[in-house]
């Protein structure tokens, strides 16, 4: 079993004295800044000339600077752009003002894990990831609580990078709730294969193609999308909060055996051996290959596929229903306000 840290176990001297620049303010961006200058420590965000974002960052009170300003002022380096940008923004920003005992952090293992950045020897390479979107981690800090945190060391020049990643997450919050030490190896692998696998390509895929079978049976559209994709929150929040124990313990009988006799005919040996292959993907390097050389080609397949699931019956038939539902948007467009963009 994994060891929890929490409050009592980080050392928040370890960052008290360290001057943090932020690149991007973005969801999980704009939650470090403003957790970081309110835990006391001397934030500044390093943006884009021109930046959307900066106006934003501005108003709430934090110091904008260029991206080599502010990477000229720091002695800790948090890398949250998307992972797609972060290898050029280090070799023309980061790389040129890092020394001796300077710290570079990562919400990600990305771009570590799959050597697309490699850090000068003498400089401590970390990682603070929360288990939750940036809008949360303000959210629960604002509220006294805070949000889960995986910690890893890649390189430890200085012997106290972990105690350093550790009062980062502290300072963010992330010792309220517990923070986890992990490796960048195992928390980019396992992060990219539930995104690929369960949480977003798989689950769309499944919730497409039942959406589909009861459309090809000749039921109505709308009825096909109430069953296969609006009900999934009730069970999604049911497993959140209770486990899968939980949820078949709040579902009907009938829900529950058919879940409990049909499930593994759709997750069948077929399905679990193309997760192993997924797995090895990732695990290889092939996948962050394909997905750095797409993006630098220009994304072409990339957006072919994303315009082919916007031109999805089951998008027309789930704006026209969610329209009915105005309640839907609420808490959502409440994020989309506090956020900002990648910055």
């Amino acid at each position: 079993m994994a060891t929890v840290l929490y409050e009592k176990d980080a050392d928040r001297a370890q960052i008290a004295n360290r001057k943090v620049a932020i690149l991007g303010y973005g969801s999980q961006g704009h939650a470090h800044a403003l957790n970081l200058k309110e835990s006391g420590i001397d934030v500044r965000v390093g943006l884009r000339e021109g930046s959307s974002s900066a106006t934003k960052a501005t108003e709430a009170g934090l110091r904008v600077l260029s991206l080599g300003d502010a990477c000229a002022e720091a002695d800790l380096i948090m890398m949250l752009l998307p992972d797609t940008e972060q290898a050029d923004v280090y070799a023309a920003y980061v790389a040129p003002h890092l020394q001796a005992g300077d710290a570079l952090f990562f919400a990600h293992g990305f771009n570590v894990r799959f050597n697309l950045i490699s850090a000068p020897a003498e400089v401590d390479v970390a990682m603070v990831a929360p288990k939750g979107p940036g809008h949360l981690v303000r959210r629960t800090y604002v509220e006294g609580g805070g949000v889960p945190c995986l910690i890893a060391v890649g390189q430890d020049a200085t012997g106290h990078a972990g105690d350093l990643a550790l009062a980062y997450a502290d300072a963010i919050g992330g010792a309220r709730a517990g923070v986890i030490q992990t490796t960048f190896a195992e928390e980019t692998e396992t992060d990219l294969f539930g995104e690929q696998v369960v949480l977003c390509g798989g689950l769309t895929s499944l919730v497409t193609a039942g959406f589909e079978t009861l459309c090809e049976a000749g039921y109505q559209p709308e009825v096909a999308y109430f069953e296969c994709l609006h009900e999934l929150k009730l069970i999604v929040d049911l497993m959140y909060e209770e486990g899968i124990g939980g949820m078949r313990y709040s579902i009907s009988d009938t829900a529950e055996y058919g879940d409990l006799s049909r499930g593994d005919r759709i997750i069948n040996a077929d399905t679990r051996a193309e997760m192993k292959n997924i797995l090895a993907e990732i695990q290889s390097g092939a996948f962050a290959s394909e997905w750095m050389a797409e993006s630098r080609s220009g994304r072409g397949r990339f957006l072919a596929m994303e315009a082919d699931g916007q031109n999805h019956p089951i998008e027309k038939v789930g704006a026209e229903l969610r329209s009915m539902m105005p309640w839907i948007s609420q808490g959502r467009q409440s994020v989309q306000a506090t956020s900002g963009g990648q910055g």
